[in-house]
């Protein structure tokens, strides 16, 4: 039964991201400057809506993780057709969605093992409000890196892979089939974000990024030997390149909320393309390979010793200056 729905959906993915982009349906046609500038006008956005049922199929039973993840994927459909225009509008509703995701899924951070910042923690309110905050540097962070070809959809496809490797995803879904369908199927999203034949979306990038953050939220609950630094290493890419982000538009008198063309990611693209002098498609997917093919490492050095804080802290350091580095060295060289 399931493999027919597997081979059915497969068909169906394939077949309709074809169709959409055919006749022009969900296009990115905003002609947003960064939404353009490492790809075509005319991809359709509808990443978010082939990954909506396997991710809902996952705990269907629990009514409460699906309303959630109904609210967050239309939040980010709205956004895509232009429907929520307005950055700060979007913002809002994303924390009062998140604010109370939090709240009805018990989605809590346990400890960070500091004496004095885990007195904090031990405080509901304040452990409601730290949980959002995490959840929204995540979200956005993630959607800021959607900006080349693969490399949201790869991030957070070995972020899954190492949790399942390690045995978390099992605690929380009984399912183990359906936890490997979603792998397939994000596999073949990604084959098609390479062939320019769909992109994320905002839909898309809210919808996993937060996927992912519940799942790591509920691996750091049921698993309290291991380091909570492990689950930062695993997703300190698109949270460091938010808070870097936010601190650099704000030291440039830029919204830290409205998206640029300053992102790490796209300055290697530009070396790329500009080194390679190929046409947007290969720069865009060759830029997004390296930069996965680093953050693979990281999170594959980090999962051998996830109890150990010191070494989860050391990679994260390490992490972070590699990433400021590169960016200042890059930014130099354009300027």
């Amino acid at each position: 039964m399931m493999f027919y729905f597997l081979f059915i959906y497969t068909l169906s993915i394939i077949y309709f991201s074809y169709y959409f982009k055919k006749k022009k349906y969900f296009l990115n046609y905003s002609g947003d400057n960064h939404q353009l500038f490492s790809n075509e006008r005319n991809i359709p956005l509808v990443g978010g809506i082939f990954l909506i049922l396997p991710l809902l199929l996952l705990d269907y039973v629990n009514l409460t993780y699906c309303l959630f993840i109904l609210l967050i994927f239309l939040l980010g459909i709205f956004s895509d057709q232009k429907i929520l225009i307005s950055a700060k509008k979007r913002f809002i509703y994303q924390m009062i969605l998140v604010f109370f995701s939090v709240i009805f899924l018990d989605l809590k951070i346990l400890s960070s093992r500091l004496f004095f910042f885990d007195s904090f923690l031990d405080i509901y309110i304040f452990n409601l409000f730290f949980t959002t905050f995490c959840l929204l540097i995540l979200i956005n962070g993630s959607n800021f890196i959607d900006g080349l070809n693969g490399l949201l959809l790869i991030y957070m496809l070995s972020v899954i892979f190492i949790l399942f490797k390690l045995g978390f995803i099992q605690e929380i879904f009984n399912n183990k089939n359906i936890l490997i369908y979603l792998l397939f199927f994000l596999i073949i999203i990604i084959l098609l974000n390479l062939t320019n034949l769909l992109m994320l979306g905002d839909s898309g990038a809210y919808v996993l990024s937060f996927f992912v953050g519940y799942l790591v939220i509920k691996s750091h609950n049921l698993n309290p030997d291991i380091s909570p630094y492990f689950f930062i290493t695993l997703l300190w890419y698109p949270c460091f390149e938010n808070l870097f982000s936010i601190i650099r538009k704000i030291k440039s008198n830029f919204s830290p909320i409205i998206p640029d063309n300053s992102h790490l990611h796209q300055l290697i693209f530009k070396i790329i393309k500009k080194k390679t002098n190929k046409g947007k498609l290969i720069a865009n997917n060759l830029s997004g390979f390296i930069i996965c093919s680093v953050n693979l490492f990281i999170l594959l050095l980090g999962s051998k010793y996830p109890q150990d804080t010191v070494f989860q802290i050391i990679i994260i350091f390490l992490s972070a200056t590699l990433y400021s580095l590169t960016f200042f060295i890059l930014k130099t060289k354009k300027s």
